[in-house]
């Protein structure tokens, strides 16, 4: 990953630099000093972009999805391609967190755009002891902390919904929807994440994947919902 200077990060972001020396002073956004000139680290941003979706309510998710899809030179591609009908376990028989992210990357596994599930599973867990992907709405986010490329061949969606919560973070609130993101680079991983956060933020559609009874069905809901969030931004 490279340093980027004041106008490099204005460009990749898609704001004036202007914009980028407030945010950078104010402490709003990751950087430092290199002789007098503001620096900043490519894998810091993504941390950084990784964090304010996580934070994000549905409009912003949009304005984030656009600039993440304006700053890539690959075309974005639709979630319902990533996560096939075989990629998803409707339901998943798992009741704890290890069983779940083991599960989710044996599963991810199927394709053969995976190829470690054990390194992946582990990587997961890793990054799920340094900070839980479980929202309040009983899904979680699963990923490793850094794209694994030297197990993944391509991107890969997985996911799986259990039939009952379970405990899987530490706030008490149970989980029952798990995404397992397994990207092969950060621009990926973060145009999967703002979309796939766009999509679990609407009731409705978590609704539709609690009452689906196969994989078909919910990767029927999962195309759906993909397309009528399409249908209302431009990209």
């Amino acid at each position: 990953m490279e340093d980027l200077d004041i106008p490099q990060l204005a460009e990749y972001l898609h704001v004036t630099p202007d914009q980028i020396t407030k945010m950078v002073t104010r402490g709003n956004l990751p950087g430092r000093k290199v002789g007098g000139q503001w620096r900043f680290n490519e894998a810091e941003i993504h941390h950084w972009l990784e964090e304010r979706i996580g934070l994000s309510d549905p409009n912003e998710l949009d304005e984030v999805r656009r600039v993440l899809h304006r700053s890539s030179d690959t075309p974005t591609r639709q979630l319902s391609e990533l996560c096939t009908v075989d990629l998803i376990a409707n339901p998943l028989s798992a009741r704890t967190r290890g069983s779940v992210i083991r599960g989710m990357s044996d599963l991810a596994s199927t394709t053969g755009m995976l190829w470690d599930a054990p390194a992946m599973a582990q990587a997961v867990a890793e990054r799920e002891k340094l900070h839980p992907t479980a929202l309040d709405n009983g899904v979680a986010l699963l990923h490793p902390r850094r794209p694994q490329t030297s197990i993944l061949a391509d991107s890969v969606l997985a996911l799986g919904i259990c039939q009952a919560g379970l405990p899987f973070s530490n706030r008490g609130q149970l989980t029952d929807i798990f995404f397992l993101i397994c990207s092969y680079d950060d621009s990926s991983h973060l145009r999967i994440l703002a979309k796939l956060s766009r999509l679990v933020s609407d009731d409705a559609f978590l609704d539709g994947l609690r009452s689906s009874d196969s994989p078909g069905d919910a990767w029927l809901i999962l195309k759906e919902a993909e397309a009528a969030i399409d249908e209302n931004i431009s990209l």
